[in-house]
Parts: C-alpha cells; sequence; structure tokens
C-alpha cells in the first residue's frame, strides 16, 4: 500500500500539474473514442500499450477478456458496452487478448477449478473459444486459444443491440487484438481476415 500512497503524491506533484490543462478540459468533457476491452491481467495496462491521453480510451477488464453474450437481466458488462456505444458514441472497439493469459491457460491445460466455482462459471463465456480452436488445430494450445478467444468475445459483443445498431449504421468498427508482454507485439487478428502486426 505504501507503494500506491506514494504513487499519488508524484501524480499530485509532478503528473497533474503537467497536464493541468488536459485534466480541467477533462472535468467537463467525456469523450473518449475507443471503447478497449482487455484482460483484468495487471500486466496488460491498456493505456500504457497505445499510449492513450486520459480520456482518450473507455475500458472494460475483465477476467480472459471475455464479453458475455446479451442476455436480459442486468450486468456489468453489457451496461458499460451500451454506454460506450449509445450514449459516448465510440467509434472503435478493441478487444484484446494476452500471451500467457492465466484464463485461456487454465482453460487449455484443463486446470481444475472446483475450488474457484465463480471462475469455473465465468470462464464458460470462453466455450466457443474452446470450441473454435479444438477444429481449427486438434489441439487447445494458449497461444491459438488466445487468439480464438478474441475472434468468439468479438462475436459475442455483436449481440449486444447498441453494437449491433452502431455496426449496422456503420458508426463503429470492431477490432480484434493480441498483446505479446515480451516483446510488445501487438497483433490483429480481424486485418482484413488475416493475422497480422501493427504497424510498428
Amino acid at each position: 500500500m505504501q507503494d500506491l500512497t506514494e504513487g499519488v503524491a508524484r501524480f499530485q506533484r509532478d503528473v497533474h500539474p503537467a497536464k493541468a490543462e488536459l485534466f480541467a478540459h477533462l472535468a467537463a468533457t467525456h469523450r473518449p473514442t475507443t471503447l478497449f476491452i482487455s484482460c483484468s491481467d495487471a500486466r496488460v495496462v491498456p493505456e500504457l500499450l497505445t499510449q492513450s491521453e486520459p480520456g482518450e480510451l473507455f475500458v472494460i477488464r475483465t477476467a480472459g477478456n471475455l464479453v458475455p453474450a446479451h442476455a436480459p437481466g442486468s450486468d456489468g458488462v453489457a451496461a458499460s458496452i451500451e454506454y460506450a456505444v449509445a450514449v459516448l458514441g465510440v467509434r472503435d472497439i478493441v478487444v484484446c487478448g494476452h500471451s500467457a493469459c492465466g484464463a485461456m491457460t487454465a482453460l487449455a491445460e484443463n486446470h481444475d477449478l472446483s475450488g474457484v466455482p465463480a471462475i469455473a462459471d465465468w470462464l464458460r463465456h470462453a466455450d466457443a473459444s474452446r470450441a473454435r480452436t479444438t477444429a481449427e488445430t486438434g489441439t487447445e494450445n494458449v497461444a491459438a486459444l488466445v487468439r480464438e478467444n478474441v475472434l468468439a468475445q468479438l462475436a459475442n459483443l455483436a449481440t449486444h443491440p447498441s453494437v449491433a445498431r452502431a455496426l449496422a449504421e456503420n458508426t463503429v468498427t470492431l477490432h480484434g487484438w493480441v498483446y505479446d508482454i515480451p516483446t510488445g507485439a501487438v497483433e490483429d487478428v480481424t486485418a482484413a481476415g488475416r493475422p497480422g502486426a501493427l504497424a510498428a
């Protein structure tokens, strides 16, 4: 906790004053252009990865960057998606998976999740990802599952009414990325239907 409080002190002393004009603008304006859905993994920091300023990304983080398909009832992920698309009017949505994902590793290696029932239940949102990976490769290696999971979550995303409407009106574009932690490389798994590295 000491590290966090010291970080807040440095932010208040050094960072905030240097960006005072930006923060004054943000106090009355909230217009992010991109909804960024990533894993909760502490090694994945969307703002650092994209070098975005405060106010540019609307971020949702979930274990395994999972996006449940639209269903009736209250759902914090669905509410955040709807707010970003229908209220804030984001123009792009990125679902970003990453190397060495704990959630995808647990699935690919068939870890015993009986002691963590909430996690086991949540990871069922990756059932389609597992099916796609097995059908394509005959195995469930982690890297393949990470990529297929991004594509499956984009499909789930499109079931949300606000996203489906924006897609029909061509006001939003979906992107699937995979971030490689040790190299910093980012692969676009949706580029013209073919995986490819983002421009350096």
